[in-house]
């Protein structure tokens, strides 16, 4: 028999991996974040401003910098795992009724601390993660605010952890809804080039996570970052 398909996906399957060995696997202008948004599905422009444009990056103090832009990976190509495709790409996103899901399956503490950081209404890139070609696919909108992870209590998916037990559980999820596709798509080799020259030469992908936190599947982004990397869907490849 062939394996069977999961019912659901597990957009994290990729957290642990470092994306430069798969193979196979401030201020930019403010029109830039109010056409990041753009069409949404049905062709019908949103009447409201992006959900990110009252939202700013702040500090607490002396604690760590509360984001508001985000990068999240998943695998848009088939790999089974214990009989099951762990594949969930953009286009699984856009398919599903009223185009939303939860995000399950991160099991990495640093990467699960960034989800409960998470606001409703934040954007996030949808990141192709562990294929031939990596790179960030399309926008999502964060609508569900960090919650428990059942799937860390089910014994028959992947991502079950014995040790977190329901009165105190270790992992947490939230809900996306698809947005939009990128214009184009912004490959991983491209950013990597853009990271090189702001390293040498200052700029605002000097330090992004994607290049210097590799391995976690969910990573913040400053709005300088998220901004530049929007704004590379209206200019032609490097």
């Amino acid at each position: 028999m062939p394996p069977k398909k999961r019912v659901r996906r597990s957009p994290a399957a990729t957290a642990g991996k470092d994306e430069d060995t798969v193979v196979g696997d401030n201020e930019v202008a403010l029109s830039t974040r109010k056409r990041a948004v753009g069409q949404r599905p049905g062709g019908k422009r949103k009447a409201t401003a992006p959900p990110w444009e009252s939202v700013k990056e702040q500090s607490t103090g002396d604690g760590p910098p509360e984001y508001s832009h985000w990068l999240m990976k998943s695998e848009p190509e088939s790999r089974f795992e214990n009989g099951i495709d762990m594949k969930f790409g953009i286009e699984d996103l856009k398919a599903l009724p009223r185009q939303t899901d939860c995000w399950d399956g991160v099991r990495n503490y640093q990467a699960r601390n960034f989800m409960r950081q998470m606001k409703e209404g934040q954007v996030a890139f949808f990141y192709h993660s562990n294929c031939k070609e990596p790179g960030i696919a399309g926008l999502m909108t964060i609508v569900k605010e960090a919650y428990v992870d059942h799937t860390q209590f089910d014994k028959k998916d992947v991502h079950y952890d014995a040790k977190s037990k329901a009165d105190n559980p270790k992992w947490s999820m939230v809900d996306v809804q698809y947005e939009r596709m990128m214009k184009r798509f912004i490959p991983l080799s491209e950013l990597k080039q853009y990271h090189q020259q702001h390293r040498a030469k200052g700029g605002p992908l000097r330090d992004v996570a994607l290049l210097t936190r590799a391995r976690l599947s969910v990573q913040p982004l400053t709005p300088e970052e998220f901004d530049f990397v929007l704004s590379l869907e209206d200019e032609e490849p490097l």
